[in-house]
């Protein structure tokens, strides 16, 4: 027996879940918002980025820079970049660098798993984690650390990475730098007391959206990854106003998705259709509400 339909306001139990899993015949939420990169789908910018990541991490030189808007897919992207890099490859991740300098450094020997002194002072820091790098590099391994959100690192944190990658030997840098941020990033690199930073950004990429040709693809892949081997669960109307509504941002193409196949699951359908869309978009302040409509 079918669900009757269901208000998107409050949020369906995990045994609900389950029932709508199995009614589409899934083994996962499709639409989940938690990076995962078993669900990564290459469309032309997540590629391009990916490939300009992989690419400046092998030459080894300098800061990278990747730029793109809320719910584009930074962390996604980040995470399978970090997945991608070889085994002569050694990765930090900072998912939070609102940190003051001393903290984000400890933060750094932390997840590289350099063993620090209780207490060390300063200059102390800084001799280990060179020490650190240089054990990796002698190691034969190239060390890569990634900021994620980097657009909220204060100044004075960002002047103290440069610092940090000014340790070198005499053929390569000892630690490269892959900053992830929203476009207010490149508005704070402008200031004067981070030139010297922005000067070093050796490869940088905007992270762009879905087009209209890909948001079809792109709903396919997610819903063949989550065990989807039947018809489609989204009608082409469906699908189009899914991108009118999302703007090809994948965050809310997921949100919208979800919502509409709770819906479509609710009132015992087969496949969502413009009408279970209509209704993700009205309870979602974040997509592009169609006035037309009314």
């Amino acid at each position: 027996m079918v669900a009757g339909p269901r208000s998107l306001e409050s949020e369906p139990k995990s045994s609900d879940l389950i029932m709508y899993q199995e009614f589409f015949g899934l083994n996962e939420l499709p639409f989940g918002i938690t990076p995962d990169t078993s669900f990564f789908f290459a469309f032309a910018s997540y590629q391009e980025a990916l490939n300009t990541l992989l690419v400046a991490a092998r030459t080894g030189e300098g800061f990278i820079k990747i730029t793109g808007e809320v719910g584009t897919g930074k962390t996604l992207l980040c995470r399978k970049f970090m997945a991608s890099l070889g085994s002569d490859f050694v990765t930090a991740y900072i998912p939070n660098p609102y940190l003051e300098p001393r903290t984000l450094l400890l933060a750094v020997a932390e997840d590289l798993l350099i063993p620090l002194d209780a207490g060390v002072d300063q200059h102390r820091l800084h001799k280990t984690l060179n020490s650190g790098l240089l054990n990796f590099a002698r190691g034969g391994k190239r060390v890569v650390l990634c900021l994620d959100e980097a657009q909220a690192m204060p100044l004075e944190t960002m002047e103290a990475l440069r610092l940090l990658t000014n340790l070198e030997t005499e053929k390569r840098k000892l630690l490269q730098i892959v900053l992830f941020g929203q476009p207010e990033l490149d508005d704070k690199l402008e200031q004067a007391s981070v030139r010297q930073l922005k000067q070093r950004i050796t490869f940088h990429y905007q992270l762009g959206v879905l087009r209209r040709d890909e948001l079809d693809n792109y709903v396919a892949h997610r819903l063949a990854m989550a065990g989807n081997r039947g018809a489609p669960l989204f009608s082409q109307a469906a699908l189009d106003l899914l991108y009118r509504a999302s703007g090809g941002v994948p965050r809310l193409v997921n949100i919208l998705a979800h919502k509409a196949l709770l819906l479509t699951y609710g009132e015992g359908r087969a496949q969502a259709d413009k009408k279970q869309v209509r209704a993700a978009v009205a309870d979602t302040p974040a997509a592009k509400q169609l006035r037309w409509w009314w």
